[in-house]
């Protein structure tokens, strides 16, 4: 027992030390290249704390755990938002930009519910993958073609130079190196002790591994919103949130379909698409989230798990 828990010690070590290296990197990248930190959050970032979540679910589709494959992304999703940005806003009150309000949240929650229509017939098959994916396509075409602001004096202040990109690099590599050996080190040590405890599959999906994949975005988020890096830690929740529903499950759609527990329509999907949809309300009337929201987000994420469990 006490080597799990030193194992899982390291984890958590390593995924605070690793998203700390990936905000600098990023954030330090987005300066130079006079590229928004949003960007910046909803793709690179984004991607890299979406790797567990990638691994994760399509390992347990392969071995037939439907249950951990699908309540991952569910869980995730859910623990992303009402847990990440709950924790993030606690730390320092977000702050929302205008083009996520307009554009990245109501994308996101139009995703979130397409994701849940495709999986009415309780089954992700090829088609579902393709649509998915296609999704995502989209939706990075459009960052990409945004990517760039009109000139700004805050985004052209720091000189462009090979030794600071090379820096930079070694910064984001190394943390997307630790992010993914400290979430891989949290999720085995967590669904070992799960296991002997007698949980069901989908409820350890749905709650130990979506808690242990969604620690690199709590981590990176919470990192971002210390340093005031609003941008990042909301575009890392948003980009997290696509990627788990267009990559993860597009992939898994399109590599390896599978069936879903119809009982999720009662309580998960119906939560991902309530919370997503208040983070939009929040944020069009508020443009911020301030610390009182930030609780209650995290007494939402408190009364999610314990229903999941009773259910």
């Amino acid at each position: 027992m006490y080597i799990q828990a030193l194992i899982l010690i390291t984890g958590l070590a390593l995924l605070y030390i690793g998203s700390t290296l990936l905000v600098e990197g990023a954030a330090s990248t987005a300066v130079l290249f006079a590229v928004r930190p949003v960007i910046i959050g909803l793709t690179i970032v984004s991607l890299a704390t979406s790797a567990p979540e990638l691994l994760v679910s399509l390992v347990a589709a392969i071995k037939g755990s439907q249950g951990i494959s699908i309540g991952n992304i569910l869980g995730s999703n859910a623990i992303n938002i009402s847990l990440v940005l709950g924790i993030s806003a606690i730390i320092k009150p977000v702050h929302i930009a205008k083009q996520i309000i307009k554009t990245d949240i109501p994308y996101m929650i139009g995703v979130s519910l397409i994701f849940w229509i495709l999986c009415l017939d309780s089954n992700i098959s090829h088609l579902d993958g393709v649509v998915l994916i296609s999704l995502l396509i989209v939706f990075l075409i459009y960052s990409i073609r945004t990517a760039k602001e009109k000139k700004d004096p805050l985004l052209v202040s720091d000189p462009l130079n090979v030794k600071t990109i090379l820096k930079n690099i070694l910064f984001i590599c190394a943390g997307i190196i630790m992010l993914a050996y400290g979430a891989n080190f949290v999720v085995q040590e967590a669904m070992e002790i799960a296991g002997k405890i007698g949980l069901s599959q989908t409820f350890i999906g749905i709650s130990v591994v979506a808690l242990g994949t969604s620690l690199p975005e709590l981590a990176t988020s919470a990192v971002a919103a210390s340093k005031g890096q609003s941008d990042i830690s909301v575009g890392n929740v948003v980009g997290s949130n696509l990627f788990n529903i267009c990559l993860v499950m597009g992939i898994v759609g399109l590599f390896n379909p599978m069936r879903i527990d119809p009982d999720l329509h009662v309580f998960q999907f119906p939560f991902m698409a309530f919370i997503c949809l208040t983070l939009g309300g929040i944020a069009y009337s508020r443009q911020k989230i301030s610390k009182i929201t930030g609780l209650m987000f995290i007494l939402l994420f408190t009364a999610y798990i314990f229903i999941s469990y009773l259910k």
